[in-house]
């Protein structure tokens, strides 16, 4: 009897990779409409990372995680460009655009070359030069072409500018300025084709202060997009992103379209480190070290007292990235590490949050997506500790982008909401 069901399940497994396998069959082409919308279907890759982990679960006899791996698979899931000339860019865009097109769905793809990213950290790279990027980002938006796509600007290229990386790292300014320059470039470059959706990433809740990325936004032509990302690769809860994305493009409304006195003063926006210490009255240098989301009520009341009701349709929109965030942030136990214990580097026990889908029930927020691949190493993680071991898994990190077994299979059992198959 245990063998026949250990049967059964193995062929239900094999039944779901080729049921999201068979969505490579060619649908008709749909027609030219607004790329995200409730109905809108994101494109899932039939031969993943997911669906052959799972594949490999099944022939070593491990049902258990065999079975989430199809169900993770059956996902929709980003695919990520880091690399290459921009003939190879052309052509591999090309080939996913027109997967896409043939099933009837929507790609989503990641933009992640630009020169310096990461402050020469775990995913450091980049082209090697601002008019090189430029070449490549164009050769992006041509492997596009007319087809749908949905594409996430550099993550990370705004909330680690070069200005970020250390005082030795952008001593003029001029490598700052051209990194604002090459984004707003990828925006415009990338928008001009028509069915594209743009998103500009803007980092997370818990990374810099609403009135700061407000302002990078305006500083690298977010007003050319479809508006920004949240939470790409972190773990911070859905709703605190809503929350601070809403603060983002409202603050962006006050310092462009708002009241004269705070035109120009994206830096007077109260933000998620505000409190009731800091007096209500508009002026700058009011926040203080708070990142209690009970504090955040004197957040929303500065909003309401001084941009007060913006139109809907004059507020950017966003998207939030919730493929590992089910069970929100990792806090490291207290007194554990001395350094930067890196919370958002491989975070343990966390888990694979809600599912890709254009239906938020938020007005502003288009679309949650899976940016991150729910599997993939963040880097070789130290914790701070000068060494090489990860001391919260006892080995040395996969580099980043790597695929990690281990890793996923954790994040599936720990989804929440729990994994089902995408019907």
């Amino acid at each position: 009897m245990r063998r026949a069901g250990a049967a059964i399940a193995a062929l239900g497994v094999c039944a779901a990779l080729t049921s999201t396998q068979a969505q490579a069959q060619v649908k008709p082409a749909p027609a030219p409409q607004n790329v995200i919308t409730p109905s809108t279907t994101f494109y899932v890759d039939p031969h993943s990372k997911a669906a052959k982990q799972a594949l490999a679960d099944l022939r070593n006899g491990d049902l258990a995680d065999a079975a989430n791996m199809a169900k993770l698979a059956s996902w929709p899931q980003a695919k990520w460009f880091t690399e290459g000339t921009p003939a190879r860019v052309r052509a591999e865009v090309d080939v996913l655009a027109r997967k896409a097109r043939a099933t009837g769905t929507t790609p989503v793809m990641v933009a992640y070359n630009v020169p310096g990213r990461d402050c020469t950290q775990y995913s450091s790279g980049g082209a090697a030069s601002s008019a090189a990027y430029r070449q490549w980002i164009d050769a992006f938006a041509a492997g596009i072409g007319d087809s749908k796509a949905v594409v996430i600007v550099e993550p990370d290229g705004l909330a680690l500018l070069p200005s970020d990386c250390g005082p030795t790292t952008d001593p003029t300014g001029e490598l700052t300025a051209t990194r604002l320059a090459d984004l707003a470039y990828a925006v415009k470059a990338l928008k001009a084709k028509p069915r594209t959706a743009v998103y500009l990433d803007a980092g997370n809740v818990q990374w810099r202060h609403v009135g700061d990325m407000a302002q990078r936004l305006l500083d690298s032509g977010v007003e050319h997009s479809d508006g920004f990302a949240l939470n790409v690769s972190n773990t911070h809860p859905t709703d605190h992103n809503a929350r601070y994305g809403a603060w983002i493009a409202t603050c962006m409304w006050f310092a462009t379209k708002g009241p004269d006195w705070g035109r120009g003063h994206a830096d007077w926006c109260a933000d998620q480190y505000y409190s009731s210490a800091a007096p209500n009255d508009g002026t700058p240098g009011n926040s203080v070290s708070s990142t209690d989301p009970a504090t955040w009520r004197w957040t929303d009341a500065w909003f309401d007292q001084n941009a007060g009701n913006p139109p809907a349709g004059e507020l950017k929109h966003f998207v939030i990235d919730t493929s590992r965030n089910g069970l929100g942030a990792w806090t490291p136990p207290p007194g554990k590490y001395s350094g930067d214990a890196e919370p958002w580097c491989n975070a343990p026990g966390r888990g694979i949050g809600p599912r890709p889908t254009p239906v938020t029930g938020t007005p502003l927020v288009d679309a949650y997506l899976w940016v991150k691949i729910p599997g993939e190493s963040d880097g070789s993680c130290t914790r701070g500790t000068g060494g090489t071991i990860d001391p919260e898994y006892g080995i040395v990190d996969p580099p980043a982008g790597t695929w990690w077994p281990d890793y996923v299979h954790g994040l599936a059992r720990n989804a929440s909401p729990r994994l089902t198959f995408n019907r």
